[in-house]
């Protein structure tokens, strides 16, 4: 691991910044799920499908928890002799953890989305049927895990998980606001050097020289040292770096700009060097844009935007910057570009 700490003489930019809220709903159960499955019970009209009275479990399923020996669970075997009229409460919870674990997927075994559902199922036997857990456990167990029942559980469990995966896939896209800075230590795994950049913020700057284009834009910038304070390479994931929204469709996502540049007179710049040849990027183009303006209504001196090179080929020509907002980007089209002048 390769450590970069900030510059001491780092003085705070209080830069609006925005990522995507992290959800850990995406791979386990949260309490969303029981209250899914209790409504998807109601609509399947499960507590009518299913038989209640004298259930008992198969010697069959009994059999296939033994074959595919899912022994972790509970850390032990069931004793060969197992019967389920004798069964412990423990052997009991074996067999319903495993019924539970083989109709969780997609979502990680663990044993909190373990749990959920056992709860999940739990809170219908008392909401629907006014079974209680303390007193009648086993017979919870019994109705889930037979034969007749089982089908009607896991058609319900599977219902809950789709409706589950979709409400968890629209809260990742909320996006969230909080003041950026630049980070006080990063770390870089293999593949990444130290190299030598007298105004980088970060000491000893690392890259693993990935894109030229950056590379002979952090070039431009050293060679800006009359007028630059300092830059930033920022990194393109979670709150640790810098981005501004921008508009996919109708959702808002981050936008990673590549550099934040502290000029000698105060102004911020935010850069991003990109290969006009590649990509339209107009929609990263008019977010970044919009968000200078705003900031700049507010009394702060930011400019910027994105940024290419009028020789893509050698990177030896000059930088230009984007600031058109409405007309998509072409190949050797310079119109809505400017010269930029740091």
């Amino acid at each position: 691991m390769h450590i970069s700490e900030r510059k001491k003489t780092y003085e705070l930019v209080e830069l609006p910044s925005v990522h995507r809220k992290r959800h850990r709903e995406r791979t386990r159960l949260s309490s969303l799920f029981t209250r899914l499955f209790l409504e998807e019970s109601k609509a399947y009209k499960l507590a009518e499908k299913i038989n209640i009275k004298s259930q008992r479990i198969q010697p069959a399923f009994i059999s296939d928890w033994k074959t595919e020996n899912i022994d972790s669970i509970a850390g032990k075997n069931i004793s060969a002799n197992f019967k389920i009229d004798r069964a412990s409460d423990t052997d009991l919870q074996r067999l319903f953890d495993y019924f539970v674990q083989k109709n969780l997927a997609p979502f990680h075994p663990e044993d909190r989305s373990v749990g959920r559902m056992k709860e999940s199922i739990y809170q219908f036997f008392y909401k629907q049927l006014g079974m209680v857990k303390w007193d009648h456990f086993r017979e919870m167990i019994s109705i889930t895990l037979s034969e007749d029942n089982r089908i009607h559980f896991e058609a319900v469990i599977d219902a809950a998980k789709r409706t589950y995966i979709l409400a968890t896939e629209k809260l990742e896209k909320e996006l969230v606001s909080e003041i950026w800075e630049v980070p006080e230590r990063l770390t870089f795994g293999e593949g990444y050097i130290e190299t030598s950049m007298r105004e980088s913020i970060m000491e000893p700057f690392y890259s693993n020289e990935r894109w030229r284009s950056e590379k002979a834009f952090i070039d431009f910038l050293e060679r800006q040292n009359n007028k630059v304070a300092w830059w930033f390479k920022n990194g393109d994931r979670d709150a640790t770096f810098f981005a501004v929204p921008y508009k996919i469709g109708d959702n808002l996502a981050p936008f990673y700009v590549d550099f934040i540049v502290m000029m000698k007179d105060g102004r911020i710049g935010l850069f991003d060097p990109h290969g006009v040849h590649l990509a339209d990027f107009s929609s990263k183009s008019r977010g970044l844009q919009e968000y200078i303006a705003h900031l700049n209504k507010e009394g702060r001196k930011v400019f910027g935007g994105i940024v290419g090179n009028t020789d893509p080929r050698h990177l030896k020509g000059q930088w230009m910057v984007y600031r058109d907002t409405k007309k998509p980007v072409q190949e050797n089209d310079w119109n809505g570009w400017a010269r930029l002048d740091v």
